[in-house]
């Protein structure tokens, strides 16, 4: 981190606090949003924060407009029954940020949403910052030109995405990501077992089916199996899930009861870090919980399912140009984590997959120094430098 002392921002004249709008859609972008706000608060202690937070943004000091899990979804079908009231959240937010403008709007990753958004606001004259670069470097690349009329800055986690989009006239800057700030880069496994309540001396799997409803529908079920064969091939493994909310709880237990299994498994409200921390191996959903684990120098292997239908555009449309899903094989440019998307997420397979690593513990080594090498790279003081990018973009008008 910057031990750099933080430049004190005054108020605005006449005791208005510098009024911030902040929109994240989804668990990954809550926890980003938190890291931004407080990195702001420490440059501007009387700024105001409102707009749509999860649970880690409100304690945070962000205001809400809304539930964040209206807005969380995710899919080209799976969005469908939700687009009306996407639209109407939209609209809800346009018109309340224009009566009140604020100082600037940041939006954080969810670009579908939030790119139309600030858009509309720039229209009306505020300034509009996008946190987290959209794929387009991966698939739909056409959307440069939305980010070059919808953003006056775009904030990259990853060092990759400001070369690129620079290359497309859109004003981007690297910032880091403060995940790779949050995490050490060295981790007590057993620490973190005795803080769960594991067997300290049981190899250990954790199980990430996801954050998102639609996520938790279709993985449940084949993560639950992979475990019970995982569980048949090594009858002292243990199993520990991350769970962020009571309704991913509920269908996981569901699901888990359905499955009829026999011994004992141990959910986690949230502490997702700490979950990953105390496994050997973890079995993941694609998204941002792969980085998490890379960060945390855990083998993986990843799984996702679509919607049918959203998986057949994307492979008849070849909507998808990259060789990896996973961030984390983007990250290292290699297929370190066994991907298993779709139909080929199956159970046997990825419990194939999970065991092998340990029977291979120089393979592990292997992968836990690329990732050690990846993590290094990332930390930035990634929430500090985006604060002081944003209020450098404000400053001539607000300060």
């Amino acid at each position: 981190m910057s031990t750099q002392a933080p430049t004190i921002i005054p108020s605005p004249p006449h005791h208005q606090p510098l009024l911030i709008g902040l929109v994240a859609n989804e668990p990954s972008g809550d926890l980003l949003g938190a890291a931004l706000a407080q990195a702001i608060r420490a440059h501007c202690p009387t700024v105001r924060f409102i707009g749509v937070a999860g649970p880690h943004m409100r304690a945070a000091g962000c205001e809400t407009l809304f539930d964040q899990e209206r807005l969380s979804v995710m899919g080209l079908i799976e969005v469908l029954p939700h687009l009306p009231e996407l639209f109407r959240r939209r609209r809800q937010l346009r018109d309340y940020f224009i009566t009140h403008p604020p100082a600037v709007f940041i939006g954080i990753d969810a670009p579908d949403f939030n790119l139309p958004l600030e858009h509309q606001l720039r229209k009306h004259g505020i300034k509009t910052v996008h946190v987290v670069s959209p794929t387009v470097w991966a698939w739909r690349a056409g959307r440069v030109k939305t980010l070059r009329r919808a953003v006056d800055r775009l904030l990259c986690l990853f060092p990759f995405e400001e070369t690129f989009l620079r290359q497309h006239a859109v004003p981007a800057t690297y910032v880091g990501h403060p995940l790779a700030d949050a995490i050490p880069l060295h981790i007590d496994q057993a620490a973190a077992r005795i803080e769960l309540g594991l067997d300290p001396n049981a190899p250990t799997i954790a199980v990430l089916p996801g954050s998102r409803v639609s996520e938790m529908q279709r993985l449940a079920a084949p993560f639950i199996a992979t475990a019970y064969y995982c569980r048949q091939a090594r009858p002292a493994l243990q199993f520990v899930v991350p769970l962020v909310n009571a309704r991913l709880r509920a269908l996981f237990e569901a699901e888990w009861q359905r499955q009829a299994i026999d011994w004992p498994i141990t959910l986690i409200d949230g502490r997702s870090h700490t979950v990953i921390a105390a496994a050997d191996v973890v079995l993941t959903a694609s998204g941002t919980a792969t980085l998490e684990t890379l960060l945390l120098k855990r083998p993986m292997v990843v799984a996702y399912r679509l919607h049918p239908l959203t998986y057949w555009l994307f492979t008849r449309l070849k909507l998808v140009k990259t060789p990896a899903v996973a961030l984390a094989n983007l990250l290292a440019v290699q297929q370190l984590a066994p991907e298993f998307l779709q139909n080929a997420a199956q159970p046997k397979q990825m419990a194939a997959a999970l065991l092998a690593y340990f029977d291979d513990p120089e393979r592990v080594a292997a992968i836990q120094a690329e990732y050690a090498r990846i993590h290094s790279t990332l930390r930035c003081s990634a929430a500090d430098r985006a604060a002081q990018t944003i209020l450098e973009l404000i400053a001539p008008n607000k300060v």
